[in-house]
């Protein structure tokens, strides 16, 4: 491992997006920590330390929104903007054939996402300054129409910013330039988790501190096992004679991996259930007493840790198997087999290859929706057996952080490859 890196260091294109990407990670991190004007840090600590919701959003944000820096909402705008538009991909024909049409569509729907992220990160800047000023902390200091004006712009920035720096990495770095920045400021939040911890740490909570790190390890081996876990079906080629020629008779598989969808279920699965706890958050101090009772019993619900995580972890098996459903097409996939001669063994081409496919996926994705719900909820789990907030296990957290390593590992495979370099990988 250690030779790779080195020869991977010695490699000079290497080298230099190495650290064009750690330039950018350098510069990320530093917005990261600088403040909005009139944010109070010490009623913001207090208010997400409370607040589970703030959390999630926290972490989809890089760890940028628990500082309420320039770039407080993060990528969550672009990443919802991404969602969005590869959802209307599947609904719209004419998406779907600028999809098709190579580099060129590629950057016209990248270009379509931009210009989509800039009204969703109006919208949820407004609604993030409005949430904090419903709370029952001071945060905001100042909340004149001029700086509520100011604060969005800034946030809509930050946003397009860190969009831009993330396309930089993307284009002359290592990796998915987005994939990179998120996993930089969850790797980021951890010194911080450890310092609180060593702060208050008690002899007699050292077992549950021990019972963490098992059970993170126990987490980290499983993401690692179910995000490479794929169902291999084979698919047999008949030959064919054209002239003095022979082609085909040769088989091949079709992957079909466990965690078919990733970590999206779990971002669908954020943004909804977000949703009704900050609409009843802004509604609890109404002056209708029936509109604030129904708002105030929403916030209660939603702060229940057992029912909050049932229906988190309920939201994520459905978008799971909603994604998939999306992204995964049987008949199309049986259809380009049967167009260019190919059968699964003891399997009729056409319909009956198409329902064994959904027959397999359906198993599959369920093995993959529950892992990924059981990751999803692990951290409030953890938090209540053990009673250590501190020291957070983000199961989300560690899912994106170890997809992001893996991916970014195959891309550095794929260059090595590309060079010819012998023995790299041994």
């Amino acid at each position: 491992m250690w030779q790779t890196l080195i020869n991977i260091w010695k490699t000079p294109d290497l080298r230099k997006k190495i650290l064009f990407t750690l330039a950018m990670l350098v510069v990320f991190r530093v917005a990261a920590h600088i403040p909005l004007p009139g944010v109070d840090a010490e009623s913001l600590r207090k208010l997400f330390s409370g607040n589970q919701i703030l959390g999630l959003l926290d972490l989809f944000s890089g760890g940028t929104l628990f500082n309420f820096s320039i770039v407080a909402l993060g990528l969550n705008p672009y990443i919802n903007a991404s969602i969005i538009m590869q959802l209307l991909t599947m609904v719209f024909p004419k998406l779907e054939a600028l999809s098709k049409e190579g580099e060129y569509g590629r950057r016209k729907i990248n270009q379509y996402t931009r210009y989509l992220t800039v009204p969703l990160a109006a919208v949820q800047s407004i609604g993030m300054i409005t949430l904090l000023q419903q709370s029952q902390f001071q945060v905001l200091t100042d909340v004149s129409p001029f700086n509520f004006a100011a604060l969005v712009i800034t946030m809509m920035a930050g946003t397009v910013f860190l969009m831009w720096i993330g396309e930089l990495i993307t284009e002359m770095g290592i990796g998915n330039g987005i994939s990179i920045l998120i996993f930089a400021g969850i790797v980021g939040r951890l010194p911080v988790s450890f310092g609180q911890t060593a702060a208050v740490f008690d002899p007699d909570n050292a077992l549950n501190i021990l019972f963490f790190l098992v059970l993170g390890l126990a987490v980290l081996t499983a993401i690692v096992f179910i995000n490479e876990g794929q169902r291999r079906i084979l698919i047999q080629y008949a030959r064919r004679v054209r002239g003095n020629k022979v082609y085909g008779g040769q088989s091949t598989y079709l992957p079909l991996r466990v965690n078919q969808a990733g970590v999206i279920p779990i971002i669908f699965a954020v943004s909804i259930i977000l949703l009704p706890g900050m609409i009843a958050t802004y509604f609890a101090n109404a002056t209708t007493p029936w509109v604030a009772s129904t708002a105030q019993a929403v916030s209660a619900f939603f702060n229940n840790t057992v029912y909050y995580s049932l229906v988190y972890f309920l939201l994520v098996i459905a978008f799971t198997y909603f994604y998939t459903a999306v992204t995964f097409n049987p008949q199309k996939i049986a259809d380009e087999i049967k167009k260019y001669g190919g059968f699964i063994p003891g399997i009729r081409p056409g319909r009956s290859t198409a329902d064994y496919l959904s027959y397999i996926l359906n198993r599959t994705t369920l093995a993959g929706a529950v892992f990924l719900g059981s990751v999803a909820v692990l951290p409030f789990i953890a938090k209540d057996v053990t009673g250590i907030s501190t020291l957070a296990l983000g199961g989300t957290g560690m899912l994106i952080v170890i997809s992001v390593v893996l991916e970014t590992m195959k891309q550095l495979r794929s260059m090595l490859i590309m060079r010819n370099y012998e023995g790299f990988l041994k």
